[in-house]
């Protein structure tokens, strides 16, 4: 499940917990509602958690939404609804540079097709929205990425219909410290969709995603500094589709996603060639977000079978890790990960088929809630 298939699951969902100790939250749509701590449901609220960055052990953010955007602030002690204009739409990505600058994009739409690229910045103080371009309805941003406060992108697809994205193609905005601007980007056929970006250096980035075919197939872009060019991809028997990146240093990267035919994807660049990687024999998992906290370590989250799943790489090997599932309701799902270090690294997700958000952390020694 893609993340903007998440969000248009989430903008149905009737009601979500917050499963995360001392969490403070604003994720109703139309109104902030009081303060929500621990394990607290509340009903009538529309609301998804669906990414995570973090600058440090005590900044990150978690964004969504479903009806209304919604961003949420960890303070090193309990996360909490940030200031931020409620707006219409669903934020799908952020990304820390530092304690006073964060960037998240997502969409405008309620609907499929309708809506239009959203961007916000983070000043210090508050969020405020960022003008963008936008090709034309039915434009959506799903990835971002950011090396400084002057340089960064953000990656999606326009074109999108009330039901296909047939007639899709690839979309990549620069932000080059004073405006956003779209880039030229490759759109191999119609129907091209680019799900996530990083960047290992202001020269230096990559961009996944997907490309129509005979079976649909993996999509990698890459920015040497001047152009995007599409970069050679393997594909498992059948097509697969890539919906996360992590770049840990130039000569090292990683790609995940899912095969059409069943079972977690993994491929990763050594510098010279990107390559099929193995990963824990799940015929039913999918991998929706990477992150690297070094080139010894990363961390892949996804589901399997409707249970959360995550797999860690020790530096030889990905290993499935035991992952948090609060509620025994097959319906919960791992959206997104963020990695400082090797003792700190957030997830993100849901859980109760959709009904609550969770929201997990990782110390250096097991998930907790």
């Amino acid at each position: 499940m893609s993340r903007h298939v998440t969000r248009m699951f989430c903008a149905v969902a009737a009601g979500f917990a917050l499963i995360a100790s001392g969490l403070t939250a604003g994720c109703a749509a139309g109104a902030v509602r009081p303060s929500l701590s621990g394990r607290t449901a509340q009903s009538a609220i529309i609301c998804c958690v669906s990414a995570v960055a973090a600058a440090s052990v005590r900044n990150a953010w978690a964004v969504g939404g479903g009806l209304r955007t919604v961003i949420l602030h960890w303070n090193g002690t309990a996360w909490k609804s940030a200031p931020s204009p409620s707006l219409a739409g669903s934020l799908s990505s952020v990304a820390a540079i530092s304690a006073g600058d964060a960037w998240t994009v997502g969409d405008t739409s309620t609907e499929p097709g309708r809506g239009a690229p959203l961007i916000l910045r983070w000043n210090g103080k508050a969020w405020s929205r960022v003008p963008s371009p936008n090709p034309s309805t039915g434009s959506v941003l799903d990835g971002l990425a950011a090396t400084s406060a002057d340089d960064a992108w953000a990656v999606g697809y326009t074109g999108m219909g009330p039901r296909t994205c047939r007639r899709c193609t690839t979309l990549i905005l620069r932000w080059n410290g004073k405006a956003w601007r779209r880039v030229p980007s490759p759109n191999p056929s119609t129907g091209s969709v680019l799900y996530a970006v990083t960047a290992a250096s202001a020269g230096d980035a990559w961009a996944v995603g997907y490309t129509p075919s005979l079976a649909r197939s993996t999509l990698i872009l890459h920015w040497n500094g001047k152009a995007w060019t599409r970069v050679p991809s393997p594909n498992p028997p059948g097509g697969g589709t890539l919906t996360g990146v992590a770049a840990a240093s130039a000569r090292s990267a990683w790609a995940v996603g899912y095969s059409q035919g069943g079972g977690t994807l993994i491929l990763r660049w050594n510098g010279k060639a990107w390559k099929r990687v193995p990963s824990p024999n799940l015929t039913a998992g999918i991998l929706e977000g990477v992150a690297a906290a070094s080139a010894r370590s990363a961390w892949a989250v996804g589901s399997t079978g409707g249970r959360t799943l995550i797999l860690h790489w020790t530096g030889t090997v990905w290993e499935q890790v035991h992952s948090p599932n609060p509620t025994p309701d097959h319906g919960e799902n791992l959206t997104g990960v963020a990695a400082t270090s090797a003792r700190n690294a957030w997830v993100v997700g849901y859980a109760g088929g959709g009904g609550q958000v969770l929201i997990a952390h990782w110390n250096g020694v097991s998930w907790t809630t």
